[in-house]
């Protein structure tokens, strides 16, 4: 989307050319305060009794995560009144889980970095990574569960079956070349989006929301975390290593066949094809480059076709939010959906 399309995009939802120049730290700013008292929940419920569980947990945190779940719990839950203790724990909760999921991702992927830091399997190993894991999930229930409410442990325990059995059909997929736009959308919505999903509903239900808009803000940021591993996907082919702070090209190395190349491969010949499975097999460029794959991807235009796809989505997040009243956290979740699409890492 052009500048001027994005300007009478945001006349056309009557949001004013304020709020549409919101920054992603004026966001963050939001609730800078309730992010701050998040960070010390997670340190303080972060310690085990086993030191090595401490320091993965540690290790993580100091990582350079950009706590984008807690925040969009905190700015949901703002939609709905002021800060509720509820919603720092569990903005917390949601984190020690995607941190949980990407300590487990990192050992099935045999990952050697994480946002350009020794990956903690890299430094721990897979066995006490794989525990380490395990009991984040458990430390993250355990917390979910002083709530004493069963609404907020049925939606963790359904995001939680969704996010594995995501990674299990990812398994299945590793190093298979068909695999269709469709089977794409069903693992990023259990892997991805379905944590979104899960963030929106637990700051709208502590915030008191009604059924309706507790399912609006949930169909809202579904569709933001589809946009958002769209984005992630494409980032992989053509960000820079040292800004991604990953190997460029990663996915493909390590068997994932994702939507840019499904597009490529759709129109490619059976020479082309040949190419992504030789990659597919060796998990290595050795004998094929990532140049050459990308030049596929250029000539089908395949990343601009993965790239509309996002902001697809993101249109439709924002039709969403645009229905809530206008307020400084309306206006910077409206805004949430423009910065995922052009972010660069």
């Amino acid at each position: 989307m052009s500048e001027a399309q994005r300007v009478n995009w945001f006349n056309s939802m009557g949001i004013s050319r304020l709020g549409a120049s919101l920054t992603a730290r004026d966001i963050r700013e939001l609730v800078a305060a309730e992010l701050k008292r998040v960070e010390q929940e997670i340190h303080l419920e972060s310690v085990a009794s086993v030191d090595a569980v401490t320091a993965i947990s540690r290790h993580l945190q100091g990582n350079g995560g950009k706590r984008l779940r807690p925040m969009l719990l905190l700015l949901i839950h703002r939609l709905f009144g002021p800060t509720k203790d509820a919603a720092i724990r569990l903005g917390a909760v949601v984190e020690m889980i995607h941190a949980a999921t990407l300590i487990h991702d990192d050992v099935i992927d045999e990952a050697q970095t994480r946002r350009g830091q020794p990956s903690a399997n890299a430094v721990w190993g897979n066995q006490i990574c794989v525990l380490g894991g395990d009991w984040l999930y458990m430390q993250a229930f355990q917390m979910a569960l002083r709530e004493r409410n069963f609404t907020i442990l049925d939606v963790l325990i359904s995001l939680t079956q969704m996010m594995v059995e995501g990674e299990l059909i990812q398994l299945e997929r590793i190093g298979k070349i068909d695999v269709t736009e469709a089977d794409y959308m069903e693992l990023v919505d259990r892997k991805t989006a379905s944590l979104f999903s899960a963030c929106a509903r637990l700051g709208a239900l502590v915030g008191g929301a009604d059924d309706a808009a507790e399912l609006r803000v949930a169909d809202y940021a579904w569709n933001l975390g589809m946009a958002f591993q769209l984005v992630d996907d494409i980032l992989d082919f053509t960000a820079r290593e040292s800004v991604l702070g990953k190997p460029v090209g990663n996915d493909l190395r390590e068997g994932k066949v994702t939507l840019p190349l499904i597009y490529a491969l759709a129109e490619a010949n059976p020479a082309e094809r040949e190419l992504v499975a030789t990659v597919l097999r060796d998990r290595s460029y050795q004998r094929v480059p990532l140049k050459r794959i990308l030049e596929m991807m250029r000539r089908y235009d395949a990343i601009e076709r993965a790239r509309q796809r996002a902001h697809a989505f993101t249109d439709k997040a924002r039709e969403v939010i645009n229905s809530f009243p206008e307020s400084q956290f309306q206006r910077a979740l409206f805004t949430v959906t423009s910065l995922i699409t052009e972010r660069d890492h």
